[in-house]
């Protein structure tokens, strides 16, 4: 189980904003960009160490990333191309975010110890990577597994409940350890859980799939 499996039951918090933006003509692939354009602005302020600022910008993005969708179903604007942006726009966010981290040269392993600064850079790569390759996993299923099931426009996700840490326990992650002043700690929970989690739905499709 992961807050993923929830997001059937989160999405009906969204409906009043969905309808704004219904309202006002803006696209499901606009919303989006303005997911992006937040989770950009969160990046920049977590490089400058505006940790909380930075993670209200990372909530919007968030808020927003749920829109887009409920948007696109309800004026039938569904297209291949939007889920397709969807998930680029995500990872695109997820990288930028923890990069700011990492170049913002906030201590996370050198804290307790003499290890040099780049040690906190590695963690942050391993967390860059583990975020990525926890989902990248999902596209190369439906690839080579011929899965194209779709429901409410977008493929039903085999993986959907697998993997205990996902896309949206690093962003719950990173939102409360900025504005908690333990930042540092997010990267390290990310780093691991991430990868683990990965791990995980490796094994997963490995007793499924052979």
């Amino acid at each position: 189980m992961n807050i993923t499996a929830l997001r059937p039951r989160l999405l009906k918090y969204v409906e009043p904003i969905a309808t704004v933006f219904c309202r006002a003509g803006i696209t499901p692939n606009q919303i989006s960009f303005l997911s992006l354009l937040f989770g950009l602005l969160c990046a920049v302020c977590y490089f400058y160490r505006m940790f909380v600022v930075g993670s209200i910008f990372l909530f919007l993005s968030a808020v927003l990333d749920l829109v887009d969708g409920s948007v696109a179903r309800r004026t039938e604007k569904e297209t291949r191309f939007g889920a397709v942006f969807d998930w680029i726009v995500d990872k695109y966010v997820d990288a930028l975010v923890i990069l700011g981290i990492g170049l913002s040269g906030i201590a996370i392993l050198s804290r307790f110890s003499d290890l040099p600064a780049a040690s906190d850079f590695a963690i942050v790569a391993i967390a860059i990577i583990g975020s990525l390759m926890n989902t990248f996993i999902k596209p190369v299923v439906y690839a080579e597994t011929g899965y194209e099931e779709r429901i409410d426009g977008k493929i039903e996700d085999p993986l959907e409940g697998v993997g205990f840490f996902g896309r949206p326990e690093t962003i719950l992650v990173l939102i409360v350890g900025g504005l908690t002043g333990f930042i540092w700690v997010a990267v390290l929970l990310i780093a691991i859980g991430t990868n683990l989690s990965a791990l995980q739905r490796i094994i997963y499709l490995y007793k499924r799939l052979s």
